[in-house]
């Protein structure tokens, strides 16, 4: 998997892309700017429809990408919470992308087999997004096309259950028959060598796409993730049964305190730190001392602020080093 070559997979051949790997979507940060940057550097990126709640601005958003990004693939994430709830604009969310011709859609949160014949009937094709190779399986079974599993690695929600990459990736080899794409804790492309060589079809990232160029946020936060190391990460929230990790900082332990120190934590009672219109500011601002920033492990390979292509092509070289070292293996 050198730079300028097609490396085919399941995946790849599904989806259309170069190269078997997803940017997976990053709340209020994955626009068109981004995702087109992805598609033309050869992989998947997936706007983030909950950062655009208004319906006309999806659509915008949408087209812009379309303009920016060519021929070249790209998708929509639609990130449902895990019950569906009054006010829930999944069911319209779903109905701009069929109307705006987007035909690869990232889904998370709750089963989204409501929604899959609508999907089909419109040549969607659905990648779902677990956090463990039993949810995986259940992907399987209601017909999504491929799924990804993040692991305990992952920034974001890495589920309760907290299940490293390395397990996931051997556990799906055996129990899956779709293509899955492995994430959590990925940002070299040795990762992505070892990946596929488990048996993925791929990677997802997030946290070492967070540097890129491309990606509007403030450069004091850009810079934060440069100078922070795998260990800047905390796990909050399990205390309602939605843990996440996000970067260290201000926010995350004052979480951290609250859930040590009640019992029977609601959501109403973290709200006031963990809300995404703090972590928006924070990406406006550069305040990255407050609000719950999403970043995993993968906080080790980040160096640079640099465009998404480059990131994209040292990932090919280093995947290419890895797979000449996997051949030069004499194994018996």
């Amino acid at each position: 998997m050198h730079s300028g070559a097609q490396s085919k997979t399941d995946f790849s051949a599904i989806f259309g892309t170069r190269l078997p790997i997803v940017a997976g979507g990053l709340m209020w940060l994955s626009d068109a700017n981004y995702v087109a940057a992805a598609a033309k550097a050869g992989i998947l990126g997936f706007i983030t429809a909950a950062s655009f709640p208004d319906e006309n601005d999806l659509r915008a958003e949408i087209r812009k990408c379309r303009d920016l990004a060519g021929d070249a693939p790209f998708g929509v994430n639609v990130s449902m919470l895990p019950k569906l709830v009054p006010g829930d604009k999944t069911e319209e969310v779903f109905r701009i992308i069929i109307e705006e011709g987007v035909k690869v859609v990232e889904t998370s949160g709750r089963n989204p087999e409501a929604y899959l014949p609508q999907l089909k009937a419109a040549g969607v094709k659905v990648l779902h997004k677990v956090p463990e190779v039993k949810y995986a399986l259940k992907g399987q079974q209601i017909g999504v096309d491929a799924v990804s599993i993040v692991g305990a690695e992952c920034g974001g929600h890495p589920g309760m259950e907290m299940i490293g990459s390395f397990v996931n990736s051997a556990m799906a080899l055996e129990k899956l028959e779709i293509p899955y794409l492995i994430g959590g804790g990925v940002g070299h492309g040795s990762q992505i060598a070892a990946a596929m060589a488990m048996g993925a079809s791929g990677v997802v990232m997030g946290t070492r796409f967070l540097v890129a160029e491309e990606i509007w946020a403030h450069d004091n936060f850009k810079r934060c993730l440069i100078s922070a190391t795998e260990s800047d990460t905390a796990l909050i929230m399990s205390s309602i049964r939605n843990t996440m990790r996000a970067l260290s900082n201000e926010t995350t332990a004052m979480v951290q305190e609250i859930e040590a120190q009640r019992d029977n934590v609601t959501i109403e009672d973290l709200l006031p730190l963990i809300a995404g219109k703090i972590a928006r500011e924070a990406y406006v601002t550069g305040d990255y001392r407050r609000g719950v920033l999403s970043a995993g492990h993968a906080l080790a390979f980040v160096d640079r602020i640099e465009p998404l292509a480059d990131i994209v092509t040292r990932l090919e070289a280093q995947a290419s080093e890895a797979f000449a070292r996997i051949r030069g293996v004499a194994w018996s």
